[in-house]
């Protein structure tokens, strides 16, 4: 962090008497009030920044001594003095605390030098606790409790000075451009690792076999079966292949299954062979839908992040991978965490069969009115779902089913108030509507 930010920090903070409020609000995220006024210290390595910004709802809660101490020691304390100690990168705040016994002073270092960064606090040059311990096999100046703080060499070069016109305006855009960078980054990773699983299932789709290929191969097996049924007298067991007249009187050349254990097993072991390759092109356009509708959500998942506004969104819609043992009946969806509420979504009709089956009575089932969709599950374990909650839900369902702009319906009940017809068609009552617009 550049050393006239700092200062001009440093001369910005001077108008403020006290620390109303103190609190790590990420791993390297320091939240001081100073009286009303919010700033954020962005202590990690190589990234460090000093911002405002306008809210922030912090999801976290940290406990570590640190943690502790930092409060109980800044909490409410008037300060005394601001300064860039040693006229270093070291912001270096003098408070002091009246508690029932006596006056408390205590100092917090925040230091921005080059690749290090840290906040330290201290009593009398004593270290009570820091961000980041230091031992001294890594370094001569050791950072740990109880141990005194060895001041940092002195620079011996002069630092370049720029001038801020508005500070207040700098350290909110300093957030914005922040924001805005978190952002990109975090939608280039996600839509990378996406985009890596729409060409894995491409690719997969790309190298099934032909189905009609598979029907006309099917179909001269089952020929081949005939004609050899039909001259069984003809051939021997040694016999590879054989040319017989079909049943329009032509030449047909019939390889002969090398498995068989007598004459009679060449016309079953044909038979056999067509039943299989009329199956497997069967199974394989079930299996050509199911890769197309994994492609079409992920392109769908893809666009969806593409358009996030902010990294909250972008974490909702494709959250980092926890390495948690999933329950194995609902691996196969894709899942969703509202509100502490699971939610989980069928890509296609194989999934959306398999949801109504694993869904339980009391959990809630949504739909798109009058218009194929996907199925949405949110599991309820007999809780009373938030409205908005299902609202979310909704949007899900409305997200991963159309690509189309426009105002959908979506019908919700629960999961016993539903009615398997055939497959993935249903009727369900007793159900209430919410209106979605995509």
């Amino acid at each position: 962090m550049k050393y006239y930010i700092l200062k001009e920090v440093v001369s910005y903070l001077q108008k403020y008497k006290s620390v109303t409020y103190i609190s790590r609000v990420d791993d390297n995220l320091i939240r001081i009030d100073f009286d009303k006024d919010s700033l954020f210290f962005e202590l990690t390595k190589g990234r460090a920044l000093i911002y405002k910004r306008d809210k922030y709802i912090c999801n976290k809660s940290y406990n570590a001594p640190f943690d502790i101490v930092l409060k109980n020691r800044f909490t409410k304390a008037k300060i005394e003095k601001i300064e860039l100690l040693n006229d270093d990168k070291i912001i270096k705040i003098d408070t002091v605390n009246a508690s029932a016994y006596k006056m408390i002073k205590t100092s917090l270092q925040l230091e921005f030098t080059g690749k290090i960064t840290n906040a330290i606090i201290l009593e009398n040059d004593l270290i009570l606790e820091a961000l980041r311990h230091i031992d001294i096999s890594n370094s001569y100046r050791e950072i740990k409790p109880n141990k005194k703080l060895i001041p940092l060499d002195k620079q011996d070069f002069k630092y370049k000075i720029e001038k801020i016109e508005n500070i207040d305006e700098y350290l909110e855009n300093v957030y914005k451009l922040d924001l805005q960078k978190k952002i990109n980054s975090v939608k280039t990773q996600k839509m990378l690792t996406i985009g890596k699983k729409i060409k894995k299932f491409s690719s997969i789709l790309g190298s099934l076999e032909n189905e009609d290929d598979l029907l006309i191969q099917s179909t001269n097996a089952s020929l081949d079966a005939n004609i050899v049924l039909a001259n069984l007298y003809k051939i021997k067991l040694y016999d590879k292949e054989i040319e017989l007249d079909d049943f329009e009187g032509n030449k047909r050349l019939i390889k002969l299954p090398q498995s068989a254990k007598s004459v009679a097993d060449f016309a079953k072991l044909l038979f056999d062979l067509s039943k299989r390759l009329k199956q497997k092109a069967k199974n394989i356009n079930i299996e050509r839908d199911n890769l197309q509708s994994k492609i079409d959500f992920f392109k769908r998942l893809k666009s969806l992040i593409e358009n996030a506004k902010n990294v909250d969104e972008v974490e909702f819609y494709y959250p980092k991978q926890k390495r948690v043992k999933k329950d194995k009946k609902f691996k196969e969806f894709e899942t969703f965490f509202i509100d502490g509420f699971k939610i989980l979504i069928g890509r296609n009709e194989k999934e959306n069969i398999r949801l109504l089956k694993l869904a339980k009575s009391n959990d809630t089932w949504l739909h798109i009115k009058d218009m194929p969709s996907s199925h949405v599950i949110i599991q309820s374990s007999k809780q009373n779902i938030p409205l908005d909650v299902i609202e979310q839900s909704a949007k899900l369902c409305v997200e991963f089913s159309t690509d189309k702009i426009g105002n959908y319906l979506v019908d919700y009940t629960k999961r016993k108030d539903v009615r398997i017809q055939q497959r993935a068609d249903v009727l369900y009552y007793k159900y209430k509507t919410v209106a979605i617009k995509k």
